[in-house]
């Protein structure tokens, strides 16, 4: 009785686990959506509680839309926009934020229940509020990135802010991933063999910091410039690369460098995780993993250059965004399973 309880406790925090994973998966693309449909600053306040509730009768609407108005994203990109588009925008990111506040919920509250009776695995308690403190954290730094864009003049969101709000959803996003995958095999996983644990390492890194370089991409708008492929005006190195004083500046501000850097790194990991296959083509189950990894990269170059040859549409920029997710939870995958012991 006692190990079928058990059982049970532990497949309950795994469903709850998964469920994390789905929703943080949905909050990514429904941020995507969010920035790409120009949504994110419809809303000009931050109130965590009462924002829950949307403008309900006439007046309110057009008190949120005169609120819009002072911002100078309205007069520089939307000054012809009517009361139903701003309907339509501001639903984007009210159900953005609508969104952030089901997962702090969802995660909280089910924590709560399985710390108090004590079905969380024994002394892996502080992973699970770490997850949830980085839930909390995140909701600070999306408001924090959103204020970015209703002040000095600005028509957008601080490209900086904006790929730290990505990179801390992507962080997040791995933490659960990982706790789930521990969940389910009983936190005693061992790999068959140490199979090259710092490359595997390596190429998931290079996955998660060729997604904030997307962020910069999508935050400086460099997806709508050198629509071309595989040259960039001409040049493999664009004459704009490396112009801007100081140096470093270039690398979250040039849309030159941005883009050039970009492409570059997608072609270093798909080096490095071809290298990769054929060090462990001799171990099944990394080579599996190694083998999803590497259609789904190629996938993912096939697409991003497909993304930009169009100046990044609507709709293939967000799917690229979306396989972006399953190219990074399956290097995450292949590094676990890549090392000895956790």
């Amino acid at each position: 009785m006692t190990n079928y309880s058990s059982i049970r406790r532990s497949k309950a925090v795994s469903r709850w686990l998964l469920i994390m994973v789905f929703l943080v998966i949905a909050m990514i693309i429904l941020g995507g959506a969010t920035r790409l449909t120009n949504s994110g600053l419809s809303i000009t306040e931050w109130k965590p509680i009462t924002g829950a509730i949307p403008p309900l009768s006439a007046a309110e609407w057009a008190a949120e839309f005169e609120k819009y108005k002072q911002i100078p994203e309205f007069a520089v990109e939307h000054s012809d926009m009517d009361l139903e588009g701003f309907r339509f925008i501001f639903f984007m990111e009210w159900a953005h934020r609508q969104l952030g506040r089901i997962i702090g919920l969802a995660y909280a509250v089910p924590l709560l229940y399985f710390f108090i009776s004590k079905q969380l695995p024994t002394g892996k308690s502080f992973r699970f509020f770490v997850i949830l403190i980085l839930i909390g954290v995140q909701g600070g730094i999306g408001w924090w990135m959103v204020a970015s864009g209703l002040v000095n003049d600005r028509v957008d969101v601080s490209q900086y802010r904006l790929a730290t709000h990505l990179g801390m959803a992507f962080v997040i996003l791995g933490f659960l991933y990982w706790t789930l995958k521990d969940q389910r095999e009983g936190w005693s996983f061992q790999s068959d063999i140490p199979a090259n644990p710092f490359h595997a390492f390596l190429l998931s890194f290079f996955v998660f910091l060729q997604i904030i370089f997307g962020a910069f991409v999508a935050g400086t708008h460099a997806g709508k410039a050198y629509n071309s492929w595989p040259m960039m005006d001409g040049d493999f190195i664009p004459s704009g690369y490396g112009a801007m004083e100081p140096y470093w500046k270039n690398f979250t501000e040039n849309i030159a460098t941005i883009q050039f850097n970009h492409r570059t790194l997608a072609y270093i990991i798909l080096i490095l995780a071809i290298l990769y296959f054929f060090r462990v083509k001799s171990i099944p189950k990394l080579r599996r993993k190694t083998s999803m990894l590497l259609v789904l990269l190629g996938l993912q170059t096939g697409l991003g250059v497909w993304t930009l040859l169009n100046a990044a549409p609507l709709n293939l920029a967000l799917a690229h965004q979306f396989l972006a997710v399953f190219v990074f939870l399956s290097a995450v995958n292949v590094w676990r399973s890549a090392r000895l012991g956790f």
